[in-house]
């Protein structure tokens, strides 16, 4: 879809800005004033209030050249900021996708909290995440579920400004697509071999691309992550992404992803029901992927390292058995207890292989970890976990700044003791049914070595929302959570 800044633009379908109580803004003056009042009165019987995501859908008005006239409301004007601006030209475009309309006119106007260049790239990022579709493997659609929608025109005085803003937008929006595609691809064809080899493609834009197989993790101690993985043909690979924009010889910030390219539970088989999902529980190494295309697309000036860990959980022949003691790279040993609480062992390997390795000055890991996330927060937070106060802040702010928002949960001894064992340094899981969440960060916490900072996100509540649910920029499924995040942590806090 072609995105185009104007001062004036034509077109099928055109899109305003309405506030709370049904009052337009200047564009929609305009185009009132034009049709002589008749997009006011349309409103008025429609029973528009200007709510978020409310819209009315005028057909021909007299004194208008647009087909359709869409007034989409973005609530009280105080409270609306970039991401109500991203929401409105994202219901805009979500209307007339599949519409047959060709091309869509989004006026956008300036907010008590947002310039008319904010607007105008806000509203270029909405359309854009808005058209997102992940078509790859549909070979018989009719021509109505096709898009028709092929260019989108953001009309405004001045759009140079926005333009620009929009144009380096333009990686971050790569960046999500990348991570919503490895969500969405099934699990036989996107597995550990192949992804490892999909990223491999990111050296094309400056990335440095290690890819270790299983020999060399033996070699390096990694039980528990070679543990998960050895009931399936498919090996594990572990690899880790180098971007280099930083000083020379400054410690890089490590962001860590568990990557189980599909998960049956091993020999504690998951339900039948639901288990079709579990292609995404590779989410977070997603979110690292997509985050790590962004920063170098946009050649950002620090230094980061994404490693992610790729394994399949299957119960084959040879597959880890409840009560299994694994060796880990730290050279604790763990008791696996379930091994469908396998996305912790991988992680122990790996944080310890990014420490290790990269004596990072920050480490940040992102998991599709526990069902118990999502009872607690459901589907709109991720549950965050850290040892250190100035980056949970620093991560909560970059979280509400992309709409992508975390809530911070606890950390303690009481809850530590539940993972000791008599048999093994740890287990792999609590053994009663309490803190889920907070026993699988308090696991991954026993692999974070002294002085590193370190935050857990707990992201199974947010990687992937199975529809039907209303969100104008995301997909009824894959959404590409923590892409944006991570690229504004990094933006916010660690570029030189």
């Amino acid at each position: 879809m072609d995105i185009r800044f104007v001062t004036a633009g034509g077109g099928d379908v055109v899109a305003v800005m309405a506030t709370d109580g049904g009052e337009l803004l200047a564009a929609g003056k305009a185009l009132d004033t034009a049709s002589s009042g008749r997009i006011a009165k349309a409103m008025k019987a429609a029973n528009f209030k200007g709510g978020v995501g409310q819209v009315t859908d005028i057909l021909a008005p007299d004194g208008v050249d647009f087909a359709r006239v869409l007034v989409i409301g973005v609530g009280k004007p105080d409270a609306a900021d970039g991401l109500a601006v991203e929401r409105w030209a994202g219901h805009a475009v979500k209307r007339v996708l599949t519409s047959g309309a060709e091309k869509l006119v989004l006026q956008p106007d300036a907010l008590p909290s947002v310039s008319k260049a904010e607007a105008g790239s806000h509203a270029a990022m909405g359309a854009r995440l808005a058209a997102y579709r992940f078509d790859t493997y549909r070979t018989k659609l009719k021509p109505d579920q096709k898009p028709s929608l092929t260019t989108v025109e953001i009309s405004m005085d001045g759009p140079a400004a926005a333009k620009a803003r929009a144009e380096k937008d333009a990686a971050i929006v790569e960046g999500v697509f990348f991570a919503r595609d490895l969500v969405s691809e099934p699990p036989n064809v996107l597995y550990p071999e192949t992804f490892a080899e999909r990223l491999r493609d990111l050296e094309t834009i400056g990335c440095e691309v290690d890819i270790l197989e299983p020999a060399a993790m033996e070699r390096l101690g990694m039980g528990a992550l070679l543990g998960v993985a050895q009931g399936s043909s498919r090996p594990a690979r572990l690899v880790a992404i180098k971007w280099n924009g930083g000083s020379k010889g400054a410690k890089p910030v490590a962001l860590v992803g568990k990557g189980v390219t599909f998960d049956t539970g091993g020999i504690s088989l998951k339900p039948g029901a639901g288990m079709d999902e579990m292609k995404g529980d590779m989410g977070g190494a997603a979110a690292v992927a997509g985050a790590m295309k962004a920063i170098a697309l946009r050649k950002a000036k620090a230094n980061v390292v994404g490693v992610v860990a790729l394994v399949e959980n299957m119960p084959g022949a040879n597959a880890q058995r409840p009560g299994d003691i694994v060796n880990t790279m730290s050279g604790q040993t763990i008791e696996v207890l379930n091994t469908d609480a396998e996305g912790r062992l991988i992680l122990a390997d790996a944080v310890w292989y990014a420490q290790d390795k990269y004596e990072p000055s920050a480490l940040i890991d992102l998991a599709t970890l526990t069902g118990a996330v999502i009872i607690a927060l459901g589907n709109e937070n991720a549950g965050m976990f850290s040892n250190d106060e100035d980056l949970a802040h620093a991560i909560t702010a970059a979280g509400q700044t992309e709409g992508e928002p975390v809530w911070r949960l606890p950390l303690g001894a009481a809850y530590d003791k539940l993972i000791d064992t008599p048999n093994a340094d740890m287990k792999n899981i609590a053994g009663k049914p309490v803190a889920g969440s907070i026993v699988g960060a308090q696991f991954v916490k026993r692999f974070i070595k002294d002085g590193t900072p370190w935050a857990h996100l707990d992201i199974a509540g947010t990687a992937w929302k199975s529809g039907p649910y209303e969100d104008p920029l995301s997909p009824a499924w894959a959404t590409g959570y923590g892409v944006r995040l991570l690229n504004r942590l990094i933006q916010n806090r660690y570029e030189e």
